[in-house]
């Protein structure tokens, strides 16, 4: 019987064709995303399901799909797609995330002109017969430093726009590197340079637990006066009531605003401020982005209920139905060890090395790289994926090498990552038991073996009497059950770690207190998807 698919939201006509032609059924149903209760009925005839934003794939949605192996999004985001829940029913994830770049990033500079010259409220006043001539007393950009906030794909091309237009180009990005920086002709600073120096801020960066709220009252007192803020990236980005006060005191003097905390915003206390420009989550409506993205969905998700083949995933390696049991288990590992030093990395990464020992050096590393290079990156970018993931790397100047060798230690196999940055070098060991799990086996150089929790913390210390004692004193005055924990340490007296396995996520004025003791010389709190 030949695969099913419904497409619940508007894609262009020639990603229906692209499913026909690979012998798909297909239900072009583009309103039917906004019926809930109908699309909840209909669901479970279908093989694949492809969206934009206006289908929200729920868990009940995902618990009624009984037959649907693959959801593919048109466009980048997948917000509207509850991923763990079709990670547990073994549903692939697919997205387009290279397809509307171009079209967000002009975008964004056209909100920069219409926000420097007042473009909206000028042409209003004209179109009303008014000649408000000396009302709208713009500002140039020429000369102008322009702070871009995330300097990824998106990002990256708004910088190079802003260069053409003689601006000055200063960004923050954690894991964009000098080298990158230059090549791109941009100036790479820390976030409170980027909120001091700049005359315009641009955001173009994920909303994540790190980056949400990034633009707050905290970070306009250290702005300019008169600064201007754009967001095409995500709502949740800005505070929008901290913005409200500071467009209507003046210290920001205009915003350029795309995407908003609530969508559709059909209210928002930013409308109808003379100095502010919104639309309605424009930045990827061109007709070549639109186009563009859902041929590029049609193509992934036939070939991969043809083909069996696996691209752009967010929740599932590119590998081939033939290895995927054997290397389905070290895919995990990689991506732990990424996600283990993701975490612990504050400092833009400058290279990163993966060692394949014994029998790991025989499977397909590429797909373990792409996983530990995913895991790496996943804390400040949360869409990235697989495929992405070294395309990211390598936009931000990140130097890659692999070393392969025979087995050299007691494990059969393992996988070591090491990552330099500005200001030091940390590498983790793991390996995969006989129960298919991963363990660590070394941290900073030393052995040890600990499984992997969801809620973890990971201090460092000198080697000295008590350190157990008061990690175990302080968690348990704040009510923080251990569940277990692993020490281990080079030498007696030396550099010492734990790791402790927690019940939920570490409080932070917990972390704050463990911080300030004078024993610690670290502690971070850590967070794995261990049921993926």
């Amino acid at each position: 019987m030949a695969p099913r698919v419904l497409v619940s939201d508007k894609l262009s006509p020639t990603a229906v064709d692209i499913f026909r032609q690979h012998g798909i059924e297909v239900d072009y149903e583009p309103d039917l995303g906004k019926d809930k209760e109908k699309l909840l009925s209909v669901i479970d005839q279908y093989d694949g399901l492809a969206i934009r934003s206006a289908t929200k794939v729920t868990e009940k949605l995902i618990n009624a799909a009984t037959n649907l192996k693959v959801v593919g999004r048109a466009g980048i985001g997948v917000d509207n797609v509850d991923i763990p829940a079709a990670s547990r029913k073994g549903i692939i994830v697919m997205n387009t995330p290279f397809g509307n770049s171009i079209t967000t990033a002009e975008h964004a500079v056209a909100m920069l002109f219409a926000v420097a010259r007042q473009l909206p409220e000028a042409n209003a006043s004209t179109h009303a017969g008014k000649w408000e001539k000396n009302r709208f007393m713009g500002v140039e950009i020429t000369g102008k430093t322009l702070g871009v906030i995330g300097c990824g794909n998106i990002g990256s091309v708004v910088a190079m726009r802003a260069i053409g237009l003689k601006m000055h180009v200063a960004a923050f990005d954690p894991f964009l590197s000098e080298e990158r920086a230059e090549e791109l002709g941009v100036e790479k600073v820390e976030l409170d340079e980027l909120f001091a120096r700049a005359d315009f801020i641009t955001l173009h960066t994920p909303l994540t637990d790190k980056t949400r709220g990034i633009i707050n009252a905290a970070a306009i007192a250290k702005m300019k006066d008169g600064v201007r803020i754009i967001n095409c990236a995500r709502g949740g980005l800005v505070v929008e009531a901290d913005l409200v006060e500071a467009l209507k005191s003046g210290k920001v003097a205009g915003a350029g605003i795309d995407v908003f905390e609530t969508e559709p915003a059909t209210e928002n206390a930013l409308f109808n401020l003379p100095n502010v420009v919104c639309t309605p989550h424009l930045g990827a409506a061109t007709s070549e982005a639109q186009e563009n993205v859902a041929l590029q969905v049609a193509e992934q998700m036939s070939d991969y209920l043809v083909k069996g083949a696996v691209t752009n995933a967010i929740n599932m390696p590119s590998i081939s139905a033939e290895e995927a049991p054997r290397l389905k288990p070290f895919i995990k590992l990689a991506e732990v060890l990424g996600t283990f030093v993701g975490q612990v990395t504050e400092e833009a990464i400058r290279e990163v090395e993966v060692v394949f020992d014994g029998s790991t050096a025989n499977m397909n590393t590429r797909a373990l790289i792409s996983a530990a290079l995913a895991g790496l990156i996943r804390p400040q970018v949360s869409d990235v994926n697989m495929v992405s993931a070294p395309i990211m790397a390598k936009e931000r100047g990140v130097i890659l090498s692999e070393v392969k060798r025979d087995k050299s230690g007691v494990f059969d196999g393992y996988i070591k990552l090491t990552v330099k940055t500005s200001a030091k070098t940390r590498s983790i060991a793991g390996t995969v038991f006989s129960d298919g799990k991963p363990r660590f086996i070394q941290i900073k150089g030393i052995n040890l073996d600990a499984e992997v929790g969801e809620y973890m913390l990971y201090t460092t210390n000198y080697d000295t009497p008590g350190i157990i004692g008061l990690l175990g004193s302080i968690c348990g005055k704040h009510g923080v059950n251990i569940a277990n924990f692993q020490l281990g340490r080079n030498r007696p007296g030396g550099d010492a770690i734990a790791l402790l396995y927690l019940d939920a996520p570490f409080p932070q004025p917990v972390l704050e207190e463990l911080r300030a003791t004078d024993s610690i010389i670290s502690a971070k709190p850590l967070h794995f998807d261990i049921g993926a």
